[in-house]
């Protein structure tokens, strides 16, 4: 089925949260998000995909000093470089344009000196768009078309271990129709209710403290961020598991996410037995799923780290994220002994297809193999329901879920886009006491029949309008 890359345009609208969201070396207080659309010609048809996601400062750069200004320009340098890689390119199938796409991006970054996170995070935001409008060209779902080579995947062309295997045996036959969200607990949120300063206190409907969204979610499965700070760690650990067992469900699960804060295992080795150690912590920890990237992305795929890994051998599963750049990343990181990895949709769809398979492939010879779903604040109208129909689509069924905590639902977009979203995710979406849209979690789970059921997930054609063009230029 032969598609051609016709054009394409972007869009911004910027956003704040309703609180603010610390996560390693930043705090969240507002953020721009962007739009990303694509016009395609698939079989000799016009189509069209729009992809989505925020521009988060101190993410795919953990430079300290570098000011927010560049570091969102930086983002938008990478997402215009990648547009101009797109446009014009032909191939047979999404996977093949996308193979060209990724590679003319990173011959450009290496050539510029920019991290391959950063620069393939434009490389995916095209490549989401692409998917879509393919999807939408042929009537697929997201989860069938990975399957049954609507979009062309081959594992085997990512990962040459995959070589003679085939998507259609080592992706789940259907797409979840559930996921658990797995809540945040950031750094500087409140954990109880009576800890909010007054002044602090909101009134949107929406829960604030930690046992507030236990109660009001149903929460079952938390993301636990760390600082480094042993002491620190400690205390807030000990109150935050007071909260989840005081007021949550007795089958309770959560992750570690280690922020890049620790300079070798060792140091994370020491950092990790004085908490696990803990005899307030020690039921506690036996809920343990996994400690994401505790090791800084300098220094955690070194060869040393496979020696040290290898040094402990009774060490949690850890897996990586920010260090999961190229499709390289994860064949490197599980040689050196980690359990295996994130998917989050700026890191790229078929890369993350590409390592769900890989890391099937492993289960089955009965080793350790883990593969999360992440998200550093994802939200709608776009960006969420097209993460949540990639999770299902790979079976991963902890998915973080923390951009409804931190963003008062859709309540900054336009009325007629909370129509759209509530109208074709009904099971999704709810209309707040406030009366915008916000997202609907019950029993600690997401519903995603609505999500499955769509081409890439969305159903509908967002109008742009109200969103500010941004120039395709760099200049």
């Amino acid at each position: 089925m032969p598609l051609k890359i016709t054009g394409g345009s972007i869009h911004q609208i910027q956003l704040k949260t309703r609180m603010p969201f610390k996560y390693g070396i930043a705090t969240m207080t507002e953020v721009p998000m962007l739009f990303a659309r694509l016009e395609t010609e698939v079989d000799g048809h016009p189509s069209w995909g729009i992809a989505s996601d925020l521009l988060p400062p101190k993410w795919f750069t953990k430079v300290p000093d570098d000011p927010i200004d560049k570091e969102i320009a930086d983002m938008l340098l990478v997402i215009r470089h990648a547009l101009a890689h797109t446009i014009g390119v032909e191939a047979m199938t999404a996977f093949a344009a996308w193979q060209t796409i990724y590679n003319a991006q990173a011959d450009w970054a290496k050539a510029k000196n920019i991290p391959p996170l950063l620069a393939h995070f434009g490389t995916s935001l095209w490549e989401r768009a692409l998917i879509e409008s393919v999807c939408r060209a042929t009537s697929r779902p997201l989860a069938q078309a990975l399957r049954d080579h609507t979009l062309g995947f081959e594992p085997g062309a990512i990962h040459p271990a995959l070589a003679k295997r085939s998507a259609t045996e080592l992706l789940p036959e259907q797409p979840l129709p559930k996921v658990l969200a797995r809540h945040t607990v950031g750094l500087a949120d409140p954990l109880s209710s009576y800890s909010i300063p007054a002044g602090e206190r909101l009134n949107d409907s929406l829960p604030q403290s930690l046992d507030q969204c236990i109660r009001e979610y149903g929460l079952q499965h938390y993301k636990i961020k760390i600082s480094g700070d042993t002491e620190a760690d400690l205390d807030r650990l000990q109150r935050v598991s007071a909260t989840i067992t005081q007021h949550g469900a007795d089958d309770f699960a959560f992750s570690l996410d280690g922020n890049e804060q620790f300079a070798s295992v060792e140091a994370f080795r020491l950092h990790w037995e004085r908490l696990a150690g803990d005899a307030k912590l020690s039921t506690f920890f036996q809920r343990l799923l996994f400690v994401e990237q505790p090791l800084h992305r300098d220094i955690a795929l070194e060869d040393s780290v496979g020696e040290e890994l290898a040094d402990w051998p009774h060490r949690p599963p850890i897996i990586i994220d920010e260090s999961d750049a190229t499709t390289e990343s994860l064949p490197t990181a599980v040689a050196l002994g980690y359990a295996g990895t994130s998917h989050k949709n700026c890191k790229g769809i078929f890369k993350g297809a590409a390592n769900a398979c890989l890391l099937g492939a492993r289960r089955e010879t009965g080793q350790t193999a883990v593969m999360s779903g992440e998200d550093l604040c994802n939200v709608g109208p776009v960006a969420v329901i097209q993460d949540l129909a990639v999770m299902a689509a790979l079976g991963i069924e902890s998915v973080e879920r923390n951009g409804h905590h931190y963003m008062a639902g859709l309540s900054q977009f336009p009325v007629a886009t909370q129509r759209q979203v509530l109208d074709g995710h009904a099971g999704l979406y709810r209309t707040s006491e406030r009366g915008w849209s916000t997202l609907v979690i019950r029993d600690g789970q997401i519903d995603l029949g609505s999500v499955n059921d769509q081409p890439f997930g969305t159903g509908f054609e967002l109008d742009l309008s109200p969103f500010t063009p941004i120039s395709l230029t760099n200049e």
